[in-house]
This record gives structure tokens, C-alpha cells and sequence, in this order.
């Protein structure tokens, strides 16, 4: 079986940096445990496989460990690889995914996925949550997925060094860690041991949290973020209640044929 792949790094205009991503393009249905292997066999953060002969177009995102229910950098790559070899004359795509109906359009440059708000509780006991990330916060809150925790400044995330065992141990898919930017909106760093991924460079999903906590804090609903990890990368956000929108640049940096 020979099935066409493509790698992108997404959330930046340049290449080498952003988060990249494997797209697998299906014409028929692969059973999961070959998805699982594959992405196994890349070793990214996430690997898309969308099956095109579906209407809506089904997407299905596997870290090297484990299927995710919704993956925003793995996403956009996706919608780029569409947009320029298989649907070049469509300004909007629309996605079925675990996580409910996915749209995702483009302007220019600019990529941007239609995504649902995550919601979130402060936790009051967070020992066990601050011994993990290596903090002291006294602000952390628990999304559907994830923790967030804040720091006060932009350097003190940048010289974070979580503990990633005990961050794998927590009741949470990840840990995020987010501070006030000096040059954007705020900044970010996401960890997620628990997928086999240490450090996401970016991670889109995550702003679906990070984006109902920022917009009420500054008073605004569109905000720019910047997810400050080695290869860095930058996001475009605007929030809109119960959907969060989310933009950015990707690049292809492969293509591909995978023999399996």
C-alpha cells in the first residue's frame, strides 16, 4: 500500500520552525493500529490523516503514542496541503472530527481554524500541579484536557524546566504554562509527556483554553500569541464565546510516498 505524505511546519512563514506535522492522505479507511504505527514511524508531535472521499472530509490526529481528540497545529497543516493540491479554488474547508464539526478558511497567507472554547475551573489544591511544572503559582485551573498554569513574566516561563514525569502522573492529557508577553498578548509553553511529546513547539489546541482565560483578563477579544519553545512559533486568536478562532502561516517542507 502506498499512501502520500506530506510534512508541514505550521504556525510560522518560515521553515524549521513552528510545529511540524505529518498529513497522511487516505482515499479508503486504514485500520487504526497502521495510523498508530505510522505516526509511531514519523516521530512528530502529530500525524493528520484525512480521508478526502468523505463528505464532510473525516481527520483523525495520532501522536507517536496515542489518538487525540483535537490537534490545531496537525489541523492547519492539513488545511494547507488541501488548500494547494486538492482544493485550490475553495476558500473553506470543512472538517468531521472527534471533536465535532471542524471549519477551517484562508486569507492570503493566513490559515485560520474555527475551533470549540474550552472551558475551566481554578484548582484550589495545586501542590501537586506546582511540584510538576517547577512552579509557585497561585493561579491554576483545570480545562477539559488540560492544566493552566500562569506566571507572572514572559522570562520566568522561558527558564521554566518542568518535572516531566510527574507532569505525565497528573489527571490531565498536558500541562500549560502562560505569562503575560512582551511583545504579544501573552506567551506560552505546552507539555505533554502523557503523548510521548515533552515539549509541544506549538501546540493550536491549547489556545482554546488559553483564550477564554486571556480575553477576560485584558479585556479584549483579539489577541496574539506567541508560543515561546525552541522552534517558537506564532498565532493569531480571536475569541468568540463558545468558538475560538485561530491563525496562522505553514510551509511544506516534504513530500512524500509511504510504503506500508
Amino acid at each position: 500500500m502506498q499512501l502520500k505524505v506530506f510534512q508541514v511546519d505550521a504556525f510560522t512563514g518560515s521553515l524549521f520552525k513552528g510545529n511540524p506535522a505529518a498529513v497522511v492522505i487516505l482515499e479508503e479507511e486504514i485500520s487504526d493500529e497502521l495510523m498508530q504505527n505510522i505516526a509511531f514511524e514519523n516521530n512528530l508531535s502529530e500525524t493528520a490523516y484525512i480521508l478526502i472521499n468523505k463528505s464532510p472530509i473525516e481527520i483523525r490526529w495520532f501522536s507517536p503514542t496515542a489518538e487525540v481528540d483535537l490537534c490545531g497545529h496537525a489541523t492547519l497543516a492539513s488545511a494547507k496541503i488541501l488548500f494547494k493540491h486538492y482544493l485550490p479554488n475553495e476558500k473553506k474547508i470543512i472538517f468531521d472530527s472527534k471533536s465535532g464539526e471542524l471549519i477551517v478558511t484562508h486569507s492570503g497567507s493566513l490559515i485560520t481554524l474555527n475551533f470549540p472554547s474550552d472551558t475551566f475551573e481554578k484548582v484550589d489544591n495545586n501542590d501537586e500541579v506546582n511540584q510538576a511544572a517547577n512552579t509557585c503559582s497561585k493561579e491554576i485551573y483545570k480545562g477539559r484536557d488540560d492544566y493552566l498554569v500562569i506566571l507572572e513574566s514572559e522570562a520566568e516561563l522561558k527558564k521554566l524546566t518542568p518535572n516531566f514525569q510527574q507532569v505525565s502522573e497528573l489527571d490531565a492529557r498536558g500541562l500549560i504554562v502562560s505569562a503575560p508577553g512582551n511583545k504579544v498578548d501573552f506567551v506560552s509553553r505546552c507539555f505533554f509527556p502523557q503523548l510521548g511529546v515533552n515539549e509541544d513547539p506549538v501546540t493550536g489546541s491549547a489556545h482554546t483554553l488559553l483564550m477564554p482565560y486571556w480575553s477576560n483578563r485584558l479585556g479584549k477579544y483579539k489577541l496574539t500569541a506567541k508560543q515561546v519553545s525552541e522552534r517558537g512559533g506564532l498565532l493569531h486568536c480571536e475569541y468568540e464565546g463558545t468558538r475560538t478562532l485561530i491563525s496562522g502561516e505553514a510551509v511544506v517542507f516534504l513530500t512524500g510516498m509511504i510504503e506500508a
